[in-house]
């Protein structure tokens, strides 16, 4: 039987197509608490070799206990209600076996868990962008790595894929992917076997069953509204691998406040597995989706859901990178690498909102990556800000923009900051 560590939590508060799915920009060349608090059972006492990962909840300068067992000057942090004590940055791995040859996926992750990441998010579909021939590759990937780590001291998460008929391939019956107890099993029982564990520390719903605006969509089209597999039968599907033990906890990703707070009333009503994270986007040009009401639900007093934001640097525009002539980085970059890819940064009024932002960070002595990471690092509703790269260099300035930024950043920033938002609210939108 499956005996998972338990992680201490830290002394610092949590501050986390058809109509089937259009988003071409994803699929293309172009991806708190409740009343009672719903917690797994352990399955054994935890071995004593399990040490939980602590967290002092000081500042920037001091250190907490780091995955690999010495120091790091990362912050940790419950996610939501869960027994998780997560690393304030997540290493993302959706460019592992595309962009990526495991060599370089290996060399990148051992990177992130000596400097103190120990939390990190794959899903069924990578590498990016999704095609039949490479499904799978991050997984093995990620893998093969995990054979060399103490699992214990890796918080590893997945997604399985929601409703859409373009990865038809990703189950045996070659039928459209849904968030039902068959769908949901196959895909952790093949995850589990790529990635080379026994339980995946949190199994995400990559983008709901039901329609909702995707990638770069943003207003709602009632005319695509479908059915779905309700929310109680999804949360009972994740049940039964709860009890199985292959799963601890469970989150969403790309969600809206009303796909949360059904998932919140489903599980309160009927005494099913209770959300404690949502992974969506979340960055200085993608702020207005979650900061309008999903803030506040998500917030401790409310339904205590840690929000893991993906993109901070919005695909890597947010650098600056793609401001200036054309350099062997930006041939490499995911902008020209996949053409048309995020075009909702790359041809709107992003640009002129980068500008200002890097003329911001200028003026105080911030790089781009430093002033982008920072304002997504203060915000208190985000748990982990989910870094992607390429290159050990890039992992190594996100690393140390996190840790080496004033903590918080100082308020004539913040000035700074709404001042352009105030003027570019969203402009990917």
């Amino acid at each position: 039987m499956t005996s998972f560590p338990v992680f201490t939590a830290p002394t610092v508060a949590v501050c986390s197509t058809s109509s089937a799915l259009r988003n071409d920009h994803f699929f293309s060349n172009d991806v708190y608490r409740l009343t009672r608090p719903i917690r797994l059972q352990r399955r054994s006492s935890r071995p004593s070799s399990m040490a939980p990962i602590r967290c002092t909840g000081a500042t920037s300068s001091e250190t907490t206990k780091k995955s690999g067992g010495s120091t790091s000057p990362l912050q940790y942090r419950n996610l939501g209600d869960s027994d998780l004590v997560i690393s304030e940055i997540t290493m993302g791995t959706m460019t592992f076996g595309e962009q990526n040859t495991e060599k370089e996926s290996h060399e990148i992750l051992d990177y992130a868990f000596e400097r103190g990441i120990n939390a990190y998010d794959t899903a069924e579909i990578y590498p990016v962008p999704p095609k039949k021939e490479t499904q799978g590759r991050t997984d093995i990937y990620v893998g093969n790595w995990m054979k060399s780590k103490p699992r214990e001291k890796v918080i590893l998460a997945t997604k399985v894929a929601g409703c859409s008929e373009r990865p038809n391939y990703l189950r045996d019956d070659g039928k459209t992917p849904r968030v039902d107890a068959s769908n949901v099993k196959e895909s952790v029982e093949k995850s589990l076997k790529r990635l080379n564990t026994d339980y995946i520390d949190l199994l995400q719903i990559h983008w709901p069953d039901r329609y909702v605006p995707l990638f770069g969509e943003y207003l709602y089209d009632s005319s695509k509204w479908r059915d779905s597999v309700p929310f109680v039968e999804q949360l009972q599907a994740f049940q039964k691998l709860i009890d199985e033990g292959k799963v601890r906890y469970i989150g969403v990703s790309n969600e809206t406040s009303y796909g949360v707070m059904e998932f919140i009333q489903a599980a309160k009503m009927e005494g099913l597995p209770k959300i404690v994270s949502i992974q969506n986007v979340y960055s200085l040009i993608a702020r207005c989706r979650f900061e309008v009401d999903l803030a506040e639900i998500c917030h401790p007093n409310n339904n205590n859901i840690g929000l893991l934001a993906y993109s901070p640097l919005a695909g890597g525009s947010l650098s600056g990178k793609y401001l200036g002539p054309e350099t062997e980085a930006t041939k490499k970059g995911r902008f020209n690498f996949f053409p048309g890819y995020m075009e909702r940064y790359s041809k709107s009024l992003s640009r002129e909102a980068t500008k200002l932002y890097v003329e911001l960070g200028k003026k105080y002595g911030l790089s781009p990556v430093e002033l982008s990471l920072g304002f997504t690092r203060d915000k208190p509703f985000v748990t982990s800000s989910i870094i992607g790269a390429t290159s050990i260099d890039q992992v190594k300035e996100n690393i140390d923009a996190i840790i080496d930024t004033p903590r918080p950043l100082p308020a004539e920033v913040f000035e700074g900051i709404e001042d352009i938002f105030k003027k570019y609210k969203d402009p990917p939108v």
